[in-house]
């Protein structure tokens, strides 16, 4: 092929495609699920989540106020390892200077461990009451549902 006519080709061809991309990168994240924003997008997720669930194992209504609570102590404990303040900015706080700030870093670490040891013993405890309340065949499903191979975010698996 000529250089002329290939230069043309990719010209066509290419140069939508990199604007494609670049609006691709600079259209912000959204998504609901406990990221979400707001409660409402929060809400939603979880009833969708709790509905999934409850249908593949067949819960019935106690079943179901069991897989709420694991999911509202989820929540909370998933809250409370975010924080209140932004993670990407207390991350650039850690490196705004010439130095690393090691112990603002171990802060920040010892927050996060704080809210594992604070909510963790709810968790378990909505866990052992949901798992311990499905009957066999449920303990199954779930049994099997965690031996599946993890699937990354456009379905394969690692």
């Amino acid at each position: 092929m000529q250089l002329w006519l290939r230069r043309t080709v990719l010209g066509v061809f290419g140069a939508p495609a990199l604007g494609g991309e670049a609006a691709a990168c600079s259209h912000p994240f959204q998504h609901d699920g406990w990221h979400a924003t707001n409660d409402d997008a929060a809400a939603k997720f979880k009833s969708r989540a709790i509905e999934r669930i409850a249908d593949r194992l067949q819960l019935g209504a106690e079943q179901r106020r069991k897989l709420a609570a694991l999911a509202d102590r989820l929540h909370d404990q998933h809250r409370a390892l975010r924080g209140g303040g932004d993670p990407r900015a207390e991350l650039q706080s850690l490196v705004s200077d010439a130095h690393f700030d090691r112990w603002h870093a171990q802060d920040l670490v010892n927050a996060r461990l704080q809210a594992v040891r604070q909510h963790s013993p709810a968790v378990i405890a909505a866990m052992a009451a949901f798992y311990d309340g499905l009957g066999p065949t449920q303990q199954q499903l779930v049994r099997d549902f965690l031996k599946r191979e993890p699937e990354c975010a456009w379905g394969r698996t690692h």
